[in-house]
Order: C-alpha cells, then sequence, then structure tokens
C-alpha cells in the first residue's frame, strides 16, 4: 500500500502530524488473546474467579483428561458451530436435486479434495458413519476388489473397531485372523504377518498410529501384503496425526476416524469416516462420491457421481451395507481443515508432539516406565508404578482423569499398563498436577 501511493515508510506517512501528537510506545492494553484464551476468560468470569488465576480455571468445574484411545480432545474453532447449525445445512438431505444442492455438493466435494491432500490417495467417500464402520467396510471392499475372502488384522488396531468387524464378517462367510505386535517396540510383528498371510487373503488391516499410539512402519507392511497378492488397508483414529506422520500412500485404501477435526468427545457419536483409495478401486468403494462438472452453459457445477447403495439400485448390487452418510459432521472437519490450513495443521501437530513428549518425560520421573521403544505422535504406554485403575481411582479425586487402563483388551501388559494421551488443550499445569499425583 506505501509503495502503491508513494510513500517509503509509515514515519512519513505520518510526518505531517506534529512529533508531540505521535504515538511512540505501545497502547498500555492487554496483549491479543486467542480464540481459546478469550472463551478461558468468560468462563473465568462465569465462575466469578479472580482475572488472571488460570490454575483455577484449569482445576475447577472442569476435569483434565489424559484418555485418548480413539477419541480425542482438540479445540474447536467456534466458527464451526456457527456456520453448520445454519438451516441450509442442518435441515438438509440427501442432494439427489444438484440444481437446488449445490452448496452442500460443494462442501462435500472439498472435504473429498482435503482428505486426498492428507492421504496421498486420489479418491476418498463423503462419507463413512465412523472409523470401525469404516474399517469393517474397507475389508468388504478389499474381498470384492481381489476375489479373495479373508483378512489378516493387527492386534494393535482397536478393540472396539475389531469388535465391530467380527459383527460385519462373521456371516459373510470372511475368516479374519489376526496377527500380533513386538512386544519391544509396539509395532506389528513382521514375520508372524508374512505367516499369516495366504493365497486367500485378501487384505490386511493394520493402524497407524495404532493403539499404543505407536506408528507402524507401513512400507515395510505393504511389501510384505502386496508381495502375496494382498490389499492394504491403513486405519487412522488419530486424524491430527498427519499433520506430521509421513502419509500412508503406500497403502490401497486409508479408512479414516475424522473426529478429531472438529468434532466433540460426545459419548462415542456421532463421528465421521472416511475411505480414501486409488481411483482403480472407484467402482467398489462404498458410501458416496461428488464430482466436479460443467452445465450446458459451461459454468462448474457439482453432483452425486457415484452412490451405489442399497437404496439406488438392487440391495445385491451395492457396494455398501446400510452406510449412513455424515454429512453435517464431515462439514464440521471441512471447516476445521479450512480454518487451519496446511500450515496450521502442521503446527497444531508439533503442539501434539511437544506436549506429549513433555507429559512422557513427567511420568518417568514420577516413576512409570514406557512399554514400547517405537516412535508415537500424541499417546503412549506406559506401566505405573501401581495398578492402572488404582492410581485412576486416586488421580479422579483431584480432578484429573487418567490414562486408559490396557489390562482389559491386553492382560499380557499387566494391570500397571496404560495408554495417556495429551493434546494441544492438556496444559502444562495439568500435567504437572497429574504426574505430582501419581
Amino acid at each position: 500500500m506505501l509503495a502503491e501511493i508513494g510513500v517509503a515508510s509509515i514515519e512519513n506517512l505520518f510526518e505531517t502530524i506534529p512529533a508531540e501528537y505521535r504515538l511512540s510506545e505501545d497502547l498500555k492494553i492487554p496483549r491479543q488473546h486467542s480464540e481459546s484464551e478469550i472463551l478461558d476468560r468468560f468462563r473465568a468470569y462465569a465462575a466469578n474467579i479472580a482475572d488472571g488465576d488460570a490454575a483455577k480455571i484449569e482445576n475447577g468445574p472442569r476435569y483434565a483428561s489424559f484418555l485418548g484411545a480413539g477419541a480425542y480432545r482438540h479445540y474447536r474453532p467456534v466458527i464451526i458451530d456457527s456456520l453448520v447449525q445454519r438451516g441450509e445445512f442442518l435441515t438438509s438431505y440427501t442432494p439427489y436435486q444438484p440444481e437446488i444442492a449445490q452448496g452442500t455438493l460443494q462442501a462435500m466435494f472439498e472435504f473429498q479434495t482435503m482428505i486426498c491432500e492428507l492421504t496421498g490417495m486420489e479418491i476418498a467417500n463423503a462419507s463413512m458413519y465412523d472409523g470401525s464402520t469404516g474399517s469393517a467396510e474397507a475389508i468388504l471392499m478389499a474381498c470384492r476388489v481381489t476375489g479373495r475372502q479373508g483378512a489378516v488384522v493387527a492386534t494393535t488396531v482397536h478393540p472396539e473397531y475389531r469388535e465391530v468387524l467380527k459383527t460385519v464378517t462373521q456371516h459373510q462367510q470372511i475368516p479374519v485372523t489376526e496377527s500380533g505386535y513386538d512386544k519391544k517396540s509396539g509395532r506389528l510383528d513382521l514375520a508372524a504377518l508374512d505367516a499369516a498371510i495366504t493365497d486367500q487373503t485378501a487384505c490386511v488391516l493394520i493402524q497407524s498410529p495404532n493403539f499404543f499410539g505407536v506408528i507402524e512402519d507401513v512400507a515395510a507392511i505393504a511389501e510384505i501384503a502386496h508381495k502375496k497378492g494382498a490389499l492394504l488397508i491403513v486405519s487412522i483414529a488419530e486424524a491430527v496425526s498427519l499433520g506430521i506422520v509421513k502419509p500412508p500412500a503406500e497403502a490401497d485404501i486409508v479408512s479414516i476416524e475424522a473426529q478429531s477435526f472438529g468434532v466433540p468427545v460426545g459419548y462415542g457419536g456421532p463421528y465421521c469416516g472416511v475411505i480414501a483409495c486409488h481411483e482403480k478401486f472407484l467402482r467398489q468403494m462404498p458410501g458416496r462420491l461428488v464430482g466436479e462438472t460443467k452445465d450446458k452453459n459451461g459454468k462448474r457445477g457439482f453432483v452425486l457421481t457415484l452412490s451405489t447403495r442399497e437404496q439406488h439400485i438392487r440391495r445385491e448390487k451395492a457396494t455398501s451395507n446400510i452406510c449412513t452418510n455424515q454429512a453435517l459432521v464431515a462439514l464440521m472437519v471441512t471447516i476445521f481443515m479450512t480454518v487451519y490450513g496446511k500450515q496450521g495443521l502442521r503446527e497444531l501437530a508439533e503442539h501434539n508432539l511437544a506436549k506429549a513428549a513433555y507429559l512422557r518425560g513427567l511420568l518417568e520421573k514420577a516413576g512409570a516406565k514406557p512399554l514400547f521403544t517405537g516412535p508415537t505422535f500424541n499417546e503412549f504406554a506406559v506401566a505405573l508404578p501401581a495398578s492402572a485403575e488404582a492410581a485412576n481411582a486416586k488421580l479422579l479425586k483431584s480432578h484429573i482423569i487418567g490414562g486408559l487402563a490396557l489390562s482389559k483388551n491386553y492382560p499380557e501388559l499387566g494391570d500397571n499398563a496404560a495408554l495417556w494421551c495429551a493434546t494441544e488443550l492438556t496444559t502444562k499445569s495439568q500435567m504437572d498436577s497429574a504426574a505430582a499425583s501419581l
């Protein structure tokens, strides 16, 4: 702007104002606040807590939570609810008539595009019910693509995802074999995986970061699966990890739980699942796909390109089994990704990484021992000095929800094993307090 009007600097711009009337120092006002800080300030006013007493705000009626395990607390920009509660989105149904549903269709198209950029895949649907049903649908899809009837599933895939998978496959004549993990690294045991895959295995399903928070060696697993003609499905339960972890481009199908992207932790749902894959598998993808087209005047427009669901075509030809669409929740995800952008998402992921590293160091000083050596993102498994259940009962008295006890699903790890998580919403004082209580 200065160059346009021919002025060299801000000082030159204001030189017509006498020096004694010009401001030479910063105004004596508080520094600018982020959106989350402003919300904290108003919560403090509502609770009648003295301005600036942040510790009281954090440890007041709200609980500090160190739970992750497939449902993650991340900051939700207030613009998300402002937009998704607009009548055009809140009350809309399946956009069968593109001429009156361009807004909904474009939002879904943008969602698909950003998911492809994040995962390294060529196409993505919009959308699945959640991450667990998405993983199950991905296995059914792999069976259709390969003509084989069998799957090898890592035991480090979320235990509840595996329960859903059992429900879906038990009457489909799809045998499911589980493959174990390396007790030292926490990663999938590659030798055991190689032995588990047969000439009838349609796919291998892994999760990365896995249920222990450990990032798998996707490239090595893909090589083993592909060598035997099986597809690789990678399930991602913590979508924010894609801000810093290399996308699983070696996979054939990626199944994501996108809850971390602006969807509240709401008693288990509604969440937002996504399947992304290579374009050659397009015809076997479940759910629906929005495509870009042109109208008769050459104007850009959007339409439902693929929607091979049971209410559209004959049930036996459908590629999805009662696959509900989560367009409104997917819109939350789209707004979240748009607000953060590429750089913002990376910074958010770095913030999570740093918080988890700090928490891990504190817990080790408090006597906890890391269970695995594999690289992690924002959650990790530790063996506490006492049983995880006892530790959580003690922490709860201090308004702290501790990590998830692992003994129920992984009894071999012992009663002391727990899965702890830290996100950008976990504060330093909360982590310090948790470690002190332990």
